[in-house]
């Protein structure tokens, strides 16, 4: 029986897993790279404090979609009308766009700093997505995925190589210079990164794609939460290393793009290796990501439309679903292609995202009210934590942007 269990379990694990390395997306990877090199190793604590966070919003995302055996998008319909539905999705559709731009903003960095053009680059990429959404299997579209994704494990060996000193980091933790604007405003940014709208989306979406069930809940429960450990642990490796680089005397210039964080890692591991292991790490965080949200947007929106959305379905008997999804890849794909401003774009996508926060978890938290099973409603600190969180990220997110555009 026990084997039976164990197999169970391993047959659940991957998705929480996967939503979370797509949050270590490239807007998250630049945030916490421009925080090393500007603050040094002060804002690290913050990023282990956002975890419990994190896992209280997605944590309540396998919540409903095992116990209501709905996605968000239907679940939302179902309860609040077909207004709200709407209003959820056109959030959606805003919040995947944002992402979308970044993920392939940095993607077209990455390619141009190994002189392969934006136009090649964007086209390989966008190619790999659509393939991949196209195997006519979510668990082979996981694997996929998750593969891609282990290539962001490579900034812990960049952490490593390079030597950040114990010392410094325990006097950072000790020196938070609270009342700097500039330093609450990246504080914010860092934050509100942590968290982006599709990720709701995706996960419950997934938990009932694979058929979830009550027996998965545990399961589903501590991967979620290794996974918000995992993402946050990734980004503070990134932090770590370009702060470790700063007070080393080796970078201290403002850093605003994928290209110009490659080029500062170009000093560890025998020059130009850094550079490449950190690209790898980036690009697979940008792939992922871009993976995950596009799906999340034709779940969602085929949730809320009402029309077949599943990638056990080949193309022909869900076409709505993989036109969705085409089209949202393709979209940002050639946008990015033709804007020559990418980082207009980037800080754009940012302040979108940090604006639509507050109402998708808001709605989480109320369908969480009306969906669960009553023994399974958040209740108490539990649910404080969830909402002061949700609503907190959210708002931190909003003032870091606003605090960066003016």
């Amino acid at each position: 029986m026990k084997s039976v269990a164990s197999l169970r379990t391993l047959g659940v694990w991957g998705t929480g897993t996967l939503v979370m390395l797509a949050d270590t997306d490239v807007g998250n990877v630049v945030a916490a790279a421009q925080a090393g090199t500007s603050w040094g190793y002060r804002l690290l604590p913050l990023l282990f404090v956002l975890v419990p966070l994190l896992y209280f919003v997605q944590e309540l995302t396998v919540r409903l979609g095992i116990f209501s055996g709905r996605g968000y998008g239907e679940l939302v319909r179902e309860r609040f009308g077909i207004s709200w539905s709407y209003v959820s999705a056109i959030a959606l559709v805003i919040a995947t766009i944002g992402s979308l731009i970044t993920q392939f903003t940095g993607i077209a960095g990455i390619g141009e700093l190994y002189g392969i053009s934006r136009t090649r680059s964007l086209f390989l990429a966008t190619t790999a997505l659509i393939a991949i959404a196209g195997t006519g299997s979510y668990r082979r579209m996981q694997n996929a995925a998750l593969f891609i994704g282990a290539f962001e494990l490579v900034f812990f060996a960049l952490a490593w190589a390079a030597h950040p000193d114990p010392v410094a980091i325990w006097r950072h933790a000790l020196d938070i210079p609270w009342r700097n604007g500039s330093f609450m405003y990246l504080a914010a940014a860092l934050a509100g990164a942590v968290f982006s709208p599709w990720m709701v989306f995706y996960q419950q979406s997934a938990v009932v794609e694979k058929g979830m069930s009550r027996i998965d809940y545990g399961a589903e429960r501590l991967e979620t939460a290794v996974g918000a450990v995992l993402t946050q642990s990734i980004t503070a490796a990134v932090l770590v290393t370009m702060a470790a680089l700063a007070t080393d005397g080796s970078r201290t210039a403002s850093l605003r793009s994928v290209s110009q964080i490659a080029d500062a890692m170009s000093h560890l591991l025998g020059g130009a290796l850094g550079r490449v292991i950190f690209s790898v790490g980036a690009l697979g965080g940008a792939m992922v990501a871009a993976i995950v949200s596009s799906l999340a947007l034709a779940w969602g929106v085929g949730e809320v439309a009402g029309f077949r959305r599943s990638l056990e379905c080949r193309p022909m008997k869900a076409p709505w679903f993989y036109a969705l999804y085409v089209a949202a890849v393709m979209g940002c794909a050639l946008l990015v292609g033709y804007v020559p401003d990418l980082i207009a774009l980037n800080l754009i996508a940012q302040v979108l995202n940090a604006l639509l926060s507050p109402l998708v978890t808001g709605l989480l938290i109320a369908l969480a009210d009306v969906a669960l099973p009553a023994e399974y409603r958040p209740q108490g600190w539990y649910r404080l934590a969830i909402v002061a969180g949700a609503f907190g990220l959210g708002a931190m997110g909003l003032v870091g942007t606003l605090g960066m555009l003016l």
